[in-house]
């Protein structure tokens, strides 16, 4: 993982983004993943997504990304978030849904809140691709 936000523009998030930020979770790789996907935002950061499926529910999803601190908060989020919930209750995450869990992104951040959420909605699409 590449980037990250500096030690100054820490000041003014939440808590909750600070711990997310320092101590992000599911990251990794799946091996032999039900749906795997890439996808670059208009920023230029990148978000790969590992997710397994059991009876309609995702049971393990990992990310990696080569993006900026916020971009790593927000996927971590949204995996921890959507570990267990059905294909269609994961499916209804939206980026404010994790703007409001921060507390409020800052405003040059809050577009990685979307690529999470892109980034997820996309490999739930490629796995029910896939099962069609």
């Amino acid at each position: 993982m590449e980037g990250g936000l500096q030690d100054s523009t820490l000041t003014g998030i939440s808590e909750k983004f600070k711990t997310e930020l320092l101590n992000p979770q599911n990251i990794g790789k799946i091996d032999d993943p039900d749906s795997y996907v890439r996808v670059t935002g208009v920023c230029g950061d990148t978000i790969e997504m590992y997710l397994s499926f059991k009876s309609g529910k995702i049971t393990n999803i990992k990310f990696l990304t080569i993006g900026c601190g916020a971009t790593i908060a927000c996927s971590s989020y949204v995996t921890r978030i959507s570990k267990g919930k059905s294909i269609e209750s994961a499916f209804k995450i939206k980026p404010k849904d994790i703007d409001d869990y921060f507390k409020g992104l800052p405003d040059e951040h809050k577009h990685c809140a979307k690529l999470a959420v892109i980034t997820l909605k996309a490999a739930i699409k490629e796995y029910a691709k896939k099962r069609l």
